[in-house]
């Protein structure tokens, strides 16, 4: 019900019981501890989880044999939360250690064993890594076609994650096949307003947005939030997703005061709703930031993205990606403003952040590339923004399918700087390049189409 501090009151009731009762090593103290783990996680306090995590793990490993399948949930639960703070190595370490017991303890089609290879795919697909996530995804789904009735709904979540790496990927038509198959299951399986039936519709309509089809977007997501209107109270944090998820499209379209009306809405409920330095607050804030700065009110922006940035530096480690996405929002600000220096300056700790954080060909990598590129055309400083884009170009060609929307952009950027350049015939085969692949990609009334197409025309006519 995301009524976190009542559940952590109960939690601990209990646990003062079982800590008289039983003795210090018992694994029902473990289960205890990892109960409330699991509440201080969806607070975000993550480092309080990570302690409670860890008291369970000790005592799991004084109390069980080394194979034991409720080790392995115990490392399970440490890899979630480095996951969450972004930590991905450390993440996969201990994904990869609970593996380990599974594929030992469990038989070949045993779904824990399925979950197992999910929560190492989505590291993966964090990573950028999607041909990896792609090959620990199928292996869980074959792992629940075989276990599982075909209506089950964990085989719809199989398809549901699979759908995501496609749609991380820019392929939008195969993102959409899996999304698709995901919720004719959840339609036999569950009730009609069932939230795994809401985060479906949420699912299909990002694919939509991403296309530029934002009516179909929008119709989706309202599907989706009047069944959390419906099956959720008030104040809990899904409905003020649902909100920010209808805001977002709103500010694809440039309606920036219907944008701004679901994005209050949505942190109205994540103030009520999380302790004052959950991320999910810092996220509603850059949401809010991001609309203020498109409609040119920058004093506003600059205020919103900064409450962000405070909620991040406290309740995240120093190198987390999120981190690196705040100073990026309000080097953005800075760069619409005309301030290219500070742009640069912020675009620069986001950079140092995402090397630190990210291997050496993720795709963030790229976009932090891409900006520093910017801010340096800005500038008029051309030879260094090319650098920058090139930079950006080589690590997409390398992590990317070939006709990510992602390497249009880049192609777009470079053609661009190549006019900037007066390079006439260079800019139009850059640009010539990223219209292919949007051409293939995206739907011909998408406006990075038809941004495109307007660069290309004034190649033309120069």
């Amino acid at each position: 019900m995301g009524d976190y501090l009542k559940a952590l009151e109960f939690y601990e009731r209990s646990h003062k019981i079982l800590e008289k009762s039983l003795p210090s090593n018992h694994p029902s103290l473990a289960t205890s501890y990892n109960n409330i783990g699991s509440v201080y996680a969806s607070m975000g306090h993550y480092s309080k989880t990570l302690e409670f995590y860890d008291k369970a793990l000790k005592i799991d490993e004084k109390s069980l044999p080394p194979n034991h399948p409720v080790l392995a949930t115990s490392y399970n639960n440490i890899g979630g939360v480095y996951y969450n703070v972004g930590d991905y190595s450390k993440a996969l370490e201990f994904y990869e250690k609970a593996l380990k017991i599974r594929d030992n303890a469990l038989p070949s089609n045993h779904p824990l064993l399925a979950t197992s290879y999910n929560n190492i795919a989505a590291v993966y697909n964090n990573m950028g890594n999607y041909s990896k996530a792609l090959e620990f995804y199928e292996k869980a789904h074959k792992i629940f076609e075989k276990a599982l009735p075909s209506n089950h709904p964990l085989l719809a979540t199989s398809y549901n994650n699979i759908g995501q790496v496609y749609n991380d990927m820019g392929n939008y038509s195969k993102a959409l096949e899996f999304y698709e198959k995901s919720h004719k299951i959840f339609e036999k399986a569950l009730p009609s307003n069932h939230p795994l039936l809401a985060t479906s519709y949420n699912n299909i309509a990002a694919v939509y947005n991403d296309m530029g089809n934002y009516s179909k977007a929008l119709e989706f997501l309202e599907k989706s939030h009047k069944i959390f209107e419906k099956a959720l109270p008030p104040n809990h944090p899904s409905l003020a997703t649902s909100y920010n998820n209808i805001g977002a499209v709103y500010n694809n379209m440039g309606v920036y005061s219907e944008t701004l009306e679901f994005c209050e809405k949505a942190h109205q409920i994540f103030e009520k709703a999380l302790p004052p330095n959950h991320p999910n607050l810092a996220t509603s804030y850059g949401n809010i930031g991001l609309v203020y700065k498109n409609m040119g009110d920058y004093s506003k922006a600059l205020e919103v993205n900064e409450k962000a940035l405070k909620i991040r530096e406290k309740a995240l480690p120093p190198n987390h990606p999120d981190l690196a996405t705040s100073y990026n929002s309000i080097g953005a600000v800075y760069d619409d403003m005309g301030d290219y220096s500070k742009a640069l300056e912020l675009y620069e700790k986001s950079h140092k952040i995402f090397e630190k954080a990210l291997p050496p060909n993720h795709p963030y990598l790229a976009v932090s590339y891409n900006n520093i590129g910017l801010a340096y055309n800005n500038m008029g400083d051309y030879s260094k923004a090319l650098e920058f884009y090139e930079k950006a170009l080589k690590i997409e060609e390398k992590a990317l399918p070939p006709n990510h929307p992602n390497l249009a952009t880049s192609y777009g950027n470079i053609g661009q700087l190549y006019n900037n350049m007066g390079n006439h015939s260079k800019a139009l085969s850059f640009l010539e390049k990223a219209l292919a692949i949007q051409q293939k990609t995206l739907p011909p009334s998408h406006p990075h189409v038809k941004e495109t197409i307007r660069r290309s025309n004034n190649v033309k006519k120069v």
